[in-house]
């Protein structure tokens, strides 16, 4: 018996392989589950189980984890989890350490939301660029909502008001629920093809994510965006941000708040449009009584239309006499400087340079005649000179005098016996004719 409780494992060390076995099984995993016998200690950890209608397992969410989740869980809540599986050695339990947890289906609902979100953004439906402004005065509002909601209640609200004479269309629609989408995108269409309404509101008021996700769908963003109409965003409460109001006009925090947007205040109105009264009053007093002045001190200016005739034709009379002497000395001036010009064209003219140059040229002739005849003087002289230096030394003055050059066949001098052999032929070139040679005997000299 002894050997074998050697081998035997203690409770600690089991669970400690138990353990490490299962965190290295188990790295990281998503469950779903709600929550019960949910405790949170002054530490700050969460201890809870998650159950479903079959099993349950204990999980630990330490406070650094669950910090980060962005709501405190209650009992009965339906919650996804990431976790790694470990092993609680003190019990012998397993569990579950939470990483992170997010409510069942809105995790889904918020990748969904942040896809489509990035999706659009890339196409430009969110850029300001393409945003069309809304009218400073609207003529006839349209509004895209259910016709039982509390939206409608709360923008009609406001409007009586504010500006009760604005004319409103409500194209109704449901707005949760898996028809709401299409139902929002066929009232925008019909508002569309109306071209009754110069602006619309589109939205609905607060709820859960799942409520208000119709606002979300990728339909009802482009029906937005293609909307000729300019459209105000008015989904939720003021911090529900849906991709409806990112792709609008124009977002509003709430169904009441585009109310106000989009509707002039009457009291403001009336109190604009007093003040207006009054300054056209005055000004048109003060216009008034600026022209009744100018009409008086035109009455005192004015005189009988002869005095003015006749003081015309007098200043014309004087108007003439200045032209005719302007007239005179303009062409005074213009002889003048004609006589002027006249007297340098002759002094310049090409006749007398002409003559000029052709007494030049007979004074010439002579001259070059004499340099040409003392220049082929000069190279006769040369040429005689260079002629004789060249017979000096050329081969055929030496042939004149008795000597001769021989040439083997192929042409060239012989100037040695060594160069030949016998029976070689040979050229002799004389002063006058060729001699064609054969060698009988060769002796070599020094």
């Amino acid at each position: 018996m002894q050997p074998t409780a050697h081998r035997a494992l203690s409770v600690s060390a089991l669970n400690r392989q138990v353990k490490s076995l299962l965190e290295h099984s188990f790295l990281s995993i998503q469950v779903i589950g709600e929550i019960s016998n949910l405790a949170r200690p002054s530490s700050g950890h969460w201890y809870f189980t998650l159950k479903d209608s079959k099993a349950q397992v204990r999980c630990a969410m330490f406070r650094n984890s669950n910090q980060r989740t962005g709501f405190v869980p209650r009992e009965g809540d339906e919650v996804l989890v990431t976790a790694r599986v470990s092993l609680y050695e003190g019990r012998g339990d397993y569990q579950l350490i939470c990483e992170r947890m997010e409510k069942s289906g809105l995790g889904q609902l918020q990748q969904a939301f942040d896809a489509l979100k990035a999706k659009l953004d890339k196409e430009g439906l969110f850029d300001s660029t393409r945003k069309r402004p809304l009218p400073p005065h609207p003529r006839h509002l349209g509004v895209v909502t259910s016709p039982s909601g509390a939206a409608i209640h709360d923008i009609l609200t406001v409007l009586k008001r504010r500006f009760p004479g604005l004319p409103v269309t409500l194209y109704p629609t449901a707005v949760q629920g898996q028809e709401a989408a299409g139902q929002i995108v066929a009232a925008i269409d019909l508002a569309n093809r109306h071209a009754q309404c110069d602006v619309l509101i589109v939205g609905r008021g607060g709820g859960s994510l799942e409520d208000l996700w119709p606002f979300n769908e990728e339909i009802v963003a482009r029906a937005i965006a293609a909307s000729a109409i300019p459209i105000v965003s008015a989904v939720g409460h003021e911090v529900d941000i849906s991709i409806s109001d990112l792709v609008a006009d124009q977002r509003a925090a709430t169904p009441s708040a585009a109310a106000e947007l989009l509707s002039p205040d009457r009291h403001a109105l009336l109190l604009r449009l007093n003040q207006l009264r009054r300054r056209l009053e005055s000004r048109i007093g003060w216009q008034l009584e600026r022209k009744r002045h100018q009409l008086q001190g035109a009455r005192q200016r004015l005189r009988h239309p002869g005095e003015r005739v006749r003081e015309h034709m007098q200043a014309l009379d004087r108007l003439e006499l200045r032209l005719q002497r302007a007239t005179q000395r303009l062409l005074e001036q213009r002889r003048n400087r004609l006589t002027e010009l006249n007297a340098r064209l002759q002094r310049v003219t090409p006749a007398r340079r002409l003559e000029q140059y052709r007494h030049q040229l007979q004074q010439l002739q002579p001259l070059l005649s004499r340099l040409m005849q003392r220049h082929l003087e000069r190279n006769r002289l040369r040429l005689a000179q260079q002629s004789g230096k060249l017979q000096s030394v050329s081969p055929l003055a030496t042939l004149e005098r008795g000597y001769s050059i021989l040439l083997n066949p192929a042409g060239q001098a012989v100037s040695s016996a060594e160069q030949v052999s016998p029976g070689e032929r040979l050229e002799a070139r004389l002063h006058r004719g060729r001699l064609t040679c054969t060698v009988d005997s060769i002796e070599p000299g020094e």
